[in-house]
């Protein structure tokens, strides 16, 4: 395609056109035969969204798609384009991928919370430049079959304060379509029976796939009579496991000539389909016969009585019943049960402890165990704890594991607790694993001892399957030191949308792309981070307290325009101008992201009486200055006023709601003026003093406010920018209100108040006064 870039990972598969369905949905829109194997390609699409320019992962756009089982080929057909505008320039997207989670990523470059696991993401680059248009391929061979995520986003936001409708931004549209090829008769390997197989040629490769039951330690597959179809030695590539991104964990052997060859794999994923690809890479017209062989060695699993113990899961949450495990995850077992348990925790390969699962609200989970908090743990065998993540809406929060080792539990001073966190299978060998890998997953290693007993994990958005916890006691002279100990371990795992809330600096919000939920941490005063924990750029207390009252104590500015209200009799105007004043300083304090903060009433209330009294004082302002008369002044006011708060309510941040009345105001004020100065045949306002030290000074001032409102204020000077704002607006009102009228005498106080005697005069006397 003209202007594509394809970015390539693998290509095992020979080319093939796919046929796109006219539906969105998942769809056979051809079907071919590669000799007796039937491959069905499906077509998913999802709509194009509009890309913003990255401050928090709320501006990254998601896109979520399924993957179904037994696909050998995936290709994304990513599409981006652009306005034609002036205003549209080259720009560069960034893509990100991920099986089963959403990618975690970190363009701004911030601190990621202590304990957090981060593994950057797969991610490709999309320019924009001459073409309008881009199109790229992104071909990926055996998928892991599941749910898969993609995340655009344009580069780092500015950081300026736009006012809508004063500029049009450039339109960046992404749009994501994947393509599938799928095998709807892979052969099925049966554990334990070697089964014959034929790869046709180089170009079309064998895929089967075998099914990895429960509890299985350990898979030994073996490849045998590797014989091409001239009776000579072969040369085959074997590939076990499917990709996932942004990390792969594939498994490949080459076997060569006629010698058996063998691949182990510890720790499988448990109750999933393995797939298993064959590729010859001998002659291109020789075929190549095999046999296969897939063989799993069995764990035997042990677990505590209470696992069948139902009435556990009613109890207390505050206290042990009687009967049942305590809080400290005592056993209730008689000493009989006890020794015998003992005597046959040598032939359990793992100690099952049975969890809970509690949902809580939405992307949010407990899990309690059914023993107590506290869970025992040897060095003979790992104690195991099941997580469950797999109804597929809890990968957009993050698990939390937090691990709390009973120094009085540990008989041996210089033993270790190791523990691991992996998905799909869990590790049962932690005194040989250093570093908690399984056969497909690289799990997470935690560690405690006498000098260090606390131990957290936290999982940013973990991928959609069953995770495993796996304990065990390791000792450094061997584990023949560590037969007779026994630690308590006090577990405590959950699933939160925003690990601890976002902090004081930090907002989590809960974010949706069709009926998938995630959350994202969207952070205040300069804090960062994914969990707004980075202080990098956070604002100190004391910027925070100045940015506060100076955003408040900016709007006394409207005193003095409130005292010339009142001495010129403008009872109204000077009504309005407090009503702004107040919910002004109100809404200011309440607005403030960091500590500095104080709200009256709500804050969306508080909000909305600010940008009401703003425009409406604007309108009064011009109104007064039209010199109407007051019936149809007032009527105005009224009127405008009631039409300001419906538009304010439909769309609070336009420009058209400020700039509208203000526009309607200033034609009846023109109007108004050339009425008056047609009636009385000169200029109007006949004073040059008026113009001069009133009305000029006053709309300079108006237009610098507005242009500090709508050209300079950025998030990082917007609190003193904005209350410049303030100041001049005042500062503008009190210069632009008219003179009182002339037939209103001033304010006489010491007429109005008086406060000595008086000597009163007899008027009647004086009118039959005879003179």
């Amino acid at each position: 395609t003209k202007g594509s870039s394809p970015a390539i990972l693998k290509l095992l598969c020979t080319s093939v056109v796919l046929q796109p369905a006219p539906s969105s949905h998942p769809s056979d829109c051809c079907a071919l035969s590669l000799s007796d194997s039937l491959y069905v390609s499906e077509y998913f699409s999802q709509s194009a969204q509009k890309l913003s320019f990255y401050s928090w992962y709320g501006n990254a756009k998601l896109f979520h798609f399924h993957v179904p089982e037994d696909t050998v080929l995936l290709r994304w057909l990513l599409q981006a384009s652009r306005g034609k505008g002036p205003e549209c320039t080259d720009m560069e997207i960034t893509v990100h991928f991920r099986y089963g989670a959403p990618p975690v990523i970190n363009p701004l470059g911030t601190h990621f919370p202590a304990n957090a696991t981060v593994r950057p993401s797969y991610n490709i680059s999309i320019t924009l430049s001459s073409a309008v248009q881009n199109t790229t391929f992104v071909n990926v061979t055996t998928p892991a079959a599941g749910d898969w995520f993609i995340a655009a986003h344009l580069p780092e936001a500015a950081g300026r304060i736009e006012v809508k409708g004063f500029s049009t931004p450039c339109p960046y549209m992404f749009q994501a379509d994947m393509f599938v090829l799928r095998l709807t008769d892979m052969p099925v390997l049966e554990p334990g029976v070697a089964t014959p197989q034929t790869v046709i040629s180089p170009a079309k490769p064998l895929h089967v796939k075998v099914f990895v039951p429960k509890h299985a330690a350990r898979m030994q597959f073996e490849l045998r009579r590797c014989m091409t179809s001239e009776q000579k030695a072969c040369t085959v590539r074997v590939v076990l496991g499917s990709i996932t991104l942004p990390q792969s964990f594939q498994k490949i052997v080459t076997c060569m000539g006629n010698v058996n060859c063998s691949l182990a794999l510890d720790s499988p994923p448990w109750e999933k389909w393995l797939q298993i690809t064959v590729e010859s890479l001998g002659a291109a017209n020789a075929s190549v016969s095999v046999e296969m062989l897939a063989a799993f060695t069995a764990c035997r699993p042990g677990s505590t009585s209470s696992f069948f113990n139902f009435s556990s899961l009613n109890q207390s949450q505050t206290g042990p019943r009687p009967g049942s495990a305590g809080a400290a995850g005592s056993s209730t077992l008689s000493t009989g049960e006890a020794s015998r348990n003992a005597s046959d925790q040598r032939s359990f390969c793992l100690q099952n402890q049975p969890v809970v699962r509690e949902d809580l609200d939405v992307v949010s989970v407990r899990y309690r165990l059914l023993n107590g908090p506290s869970v025992p743990v040897n060095s003979l065998s790992p104690t195991l704890l099941l997580l469950n993540l797999n109804t597929g809406m809890d990968s957009g929060g993050s698990l939390v594991v937090s691990l709390l080792l009973n120094k009085t539990s540990v008989s041996l001073a210089n033993a270790t607790v190791v523990s691991c966190v992996s998905a799909a299978s869990p590790v049962l060998s932690l005194n040989a694993t250093q570093n908690c890998s399984t056969a497909f997953f690289q799990g997470y290693r935690l560690s405690m001892s006498a000098s260090s007993v606390e131990a957290m994990l936290i999982v940013l958005y973990p991928q959609t399957d069953d995770w495993f916890l796996s304990l065990q006691l390791v000792c450094p002279k061997g584990q023949g030191e560590c037969n007779a100990a026994e630690a308590k371990v006090t577990v405590f795992a959950y699933l939160t949308p925003c690990f601890n809330d976002c902090g004081p600096y930090g907002q989590c919000s809960l974010l949706r792309r069709h009926g998938y939920l995630y959350a994202g941490c969207s952070c205040k005063a300069g804090w960062g981070g994914w969990s707004c924990t980075d202080d990098t750029k956070a604002q100190s207390v004391s910027a925070q307290n100045l940015a506060t009252l100076l955003l408040t104590l900016s709007n006394l500015m409207f005193l003095p325009a409130i005292a010339v209200a009142v001495y010129r009799y403008y009872l109204v105007e000077a009504s309005v101008y407090t009503y702004t004043m107040f919910f002004s300083t109100f809404y200011h304090a309440c607005d403030q992201p960091g500590v500095a903060v104080m709200c009256i009433m709500d804050y969306d209330t508080l909000q909305y009486c600010d940008f009401l009294g703003s425009v409406v004082s604007i309108w009064v302002t011009i109104l007064c200055m039209s010199r109407v008369k007051k019936i149809l002044k007032y009527v105005l006011f009224v009127l405008g006023t009631l039409l300001i708060a419906m538009s304010l309510q439909l769309d609070r941040r336009g420009v058209w709601n400020m700039m509208g009345p203000c526009l309607f105001a200033l034609v009846i004020m023109i109007a108004a003026w050339v009425y008056h100065g047609v009636k009385r045949r000169h200029c109007y306002p006949s004073s040059w003093k008026r113009w001069v030290f009133y009305l000029l000074p006053g709309i300079t001032l108006a237009f610098i406010a507005i242009s500090v409102y709508a050209f300079m204020e950025t998030n990082e000077n917007y609190y003193y920018t904005h209350s410049i704002w303030h100041v001049l607006v005042a500062c503008s009102v009190a210069f632009l209100l008219p003179p009182r009228d002339k037939h209103k005498k001033p304010w006489a106080w010491s007429q109005k108040l008086t406060c000595r005697y008086q000597i009163c005069q007899n008027d009647r006397e004086e009118l039959y006064a005879v003179t």
